[in-house]
């Protein structure tokens, strides 16, 4: 089955590559782990290493020339390729470990395709880099973001390289965010995909460049496609001269967000 992926288009790739890593994150479900230490808190599971490992196969199935850049299992091939593959097999897995299914199965070829899959749903979100779908129970739906939810996505997991300029918990506390927002804390980049799917209105972290991270290029391909604003918190491009990153289904909620970030009303309590 897995060679027929070799005829198919990259998007159909990182679908079939995100489904099958959605598989075993969801059959190892439940299961006591073995925890696998990465150091500063960090950890993997078994569930991480294999999801990763039936993803490769299916990439390698279908592109054996290309690159893959894997969360657990590192660089594979030149990294200096025209075509690499960036792997986050389960985003989420302090989430998972403790029996919660709020995860995200990421994959996504470098300036392409990329596909993020709910192993909870069944949903698999994709792109060809043009136009962005989520996939279930074979049907395919165009996906259109909208604030209407009211609901902002913060990432409040450590570090914060851009404190004490900005830190996602003053953003919580400014009384605009109060008035307007809801935030919500999903620890997992499956909330990029809920913002593209019209499920969030906007997501916010800190952080350095993330447009080549495993964990964030699927998603920013996704809302990129969506039609979402994508930007650093900077306000500037994402890219190796931005950081961190806002994700809003449209401008306003972008403009919004943006004025709190730099609003002294957040960095005054710094």
């Amino acid at each position: 089955m897995i060679n027929s992926y070799a005829s198919s288009d990259d998007a159909e790739v990182a679908i079939a590559g995100a489904r099958a890593g959605a598989d075993v994150v969801r059959n190892m479900y439940g299961q006591r782990l073995t925890r696998i230490d990465k150091g500063a808190g960090d950890f993997a599971t078994a569930a991480d290493v294999e999801a990763e490992e039936t993803i490769l196969g299916v990439i390698r199935a279908a592109r054996p020339d290309d690159a893959v850049l894997g969360e657990e299992g590192g660089q594979q091939g030149a990294a200096d390729t025209v075509r690499q593959w960036l792997v986050d097999p389960l985003c989420g897995t302090l989430n998972y470990a403790v029996g919660n299914m709020l995860v995200a199965v990421n994959v996504a070829l470098r300036d392409g395709a990329a596909a993020v899959a709910d192993p909870s749903s069944g949903e698999v979100f994709f792109t060809d880099g043009e136009t962005a779908w989520v996939r279930h129970d074979g049907i395919d739906e165009q996906l259109a973001p909208t604030p209407a939810t009211r609901l902002v996505d913060v990432n409040l997991d450590p570090p914060f390289p851009s404190a004490p300029g900005f830190r996602a918990v003053d953003l919580l506390a400014h009384p605009e965010f109060v008035e307007r927002f809801r935030p919500r804390v999903v620890s997992t980049t499956l909330a990029l995909a809920w913002v593209a799917a019209g499920k969030r209105a906007a997501y916010v972290t800190d952080g350095g460049d993330l447009s080549g991270s495993v964990h964030f290029a699927a998603g920013i391909a996704l809302c990129r496609a969506a039609g979402c604003v994508v930007t650093g918190i900077d306000g500037a491009p994402v890219g190796q001269a931005g950081r961190g990153l806002v994700v809003a289904a449209d401008a306003e909620t972008h403009g919004l967000l943006m004025s709190m970030i730099r609003s002294p009303a957040v960095n005054a309590q710094v």
